[in-house]
């Protein structure tokens, strides 16, 4: 189902260009997540995840395992805000740390990216077998989005019965599209990339002092863009021929089709990071299990509404509803 431009999302007051909206989404968080604890999970490869699990709800609550954008975290305010939200619904935020996310090097030379779904299916069948009957949800936003469609469409039916379905929002459903207009002109292009860049490329000279030879870190030290961190580092490390296999195996939007459990997509049409183009507008209509939204106006990971002083986030809002309805 496509609910295109209509669905009731105005952007705030002095909020309507796509930047300011996600520049100020990012900046500006008046309210904390709920309380959460921190967990080390260690896993069948011998590497950990780190993850943070909400705390004062019932432990039969239902779960919602969150993933994060590129170079975010558990932290990251949108994840932060998601998480009040169903927390506010009587729903369990786990917020999931990729690896080399959660504020400690992994021990592999692997760490993440966006086509990378083994580490959210193995937290998803642990929650599942930790208290059979319990509700889990996914959601993820950006990269973190784009795993949970993945997840969802190449598992199709053989999920655990215990998911219930997701929601991603501003997902680069073709990550080729997206990089070309992330390493595109443009001074607001170029701040975006640096925001970035400079920490993709100290995680990657950290892993090469920790495993050396799987790449040249001087060769990695001198990428300013996407696409050549993606063909230094993303594409060899994780097994990929080259950062065109990288993306054409990773992007999202062919497994939209495939999706078995309910999935709400939110999109902005001004998304800066995102093309409009890009977006699988004919799977979604063709498949009853997606609600596909975009909004005219919302910027990435953004949808700032409300006031500038009192502002609201409609995306975070929306997306618990439709989660929280999903468990009850």
């Amino acid at each position: 189902m496509i609910t295109a431009h209509d669905a009731g999302f105005r952007a705030a007051p002095l909020l309507g260009h796509p930047d300011a909206q996600t520049i100020f989404a990012n900046l500006w968080r008046p309210r904390p997540g709920p309380p959460a604890a921190r967990e080390r999970w260690e896993l069948p490869d011998g590497d950990f995840l780190d993850l943070d699990r909400a705390t004062g709800l019932p432990p039969e609550a239902p779960v919602a395992v969150l993933c994060h954008g590129l170079e975010g975290s558990s932290s990251a305010p949108y994840v932060r805000g998601l998480a009040r939200a169903l927390h506010q619904r009587g729903v369990a935020a786990l917020r999931l740390n990729f690896r080399t996310c959660g504020g400690a090097l992994n021990r592999l030379p692997r760490t993440y990216h966006s086509g990378e779904t083994s580490d959210l299916a193995h937290v998803v069948e642990r929650l599942a077998a930790e208290r059979p009957g319990r509700p889990v949800v996914v959601a993820g936003f950006s990269l973190g989005g784009n795993v949970v469609v993945k997840y969802l469409g190449e598992h199709g039916d053989r999920l655990p019965a215990a998911l219930r379905g997701g929601a991603a929002l501003s997902v680069p459903f073709d990550l080729a599209a997206s990089g070309r207009v992330l390493d595109g002109p443009g001074p607001v292009m170029w701040i975006y990339r640096q925001r970035f860049m400079r920490q993709l490329v100290r995680k990657a000279l950290a892993k090469a002092h920790q495993h050396p030879g799987r790449y040249d870190p001087a060769a990695v030290a001198r990428a300013t863009t996407f696409t050549e961190f993606d063909e230094l580092v993303t594409a060899p490390v994780h097994g990929f021929a080259s950062r065109d296999h990288y993306y054409a195996r990773s992007s999202s939007g062919q497994f939209v089709g495939g999706v078995r459990r309910p999935l709400l997509l939110l999109s902005a049409a001004d998304d800066p990071m995102v093309p409009e183009a890009s977006h699988p507008v004919a799977a979604a209509r063709g498949n009853p299990a997606v609600t596909f939204t975009v909004t005219r106006q919302g910027g990435h990971t953004a949808f700032v509404d409300g006031f500038p002083l009192w502002p609201g986030f409609w995306g975070e809002r929306t997306a618990a509803d439709y989660l929280a309805a999903l468990v009850r």
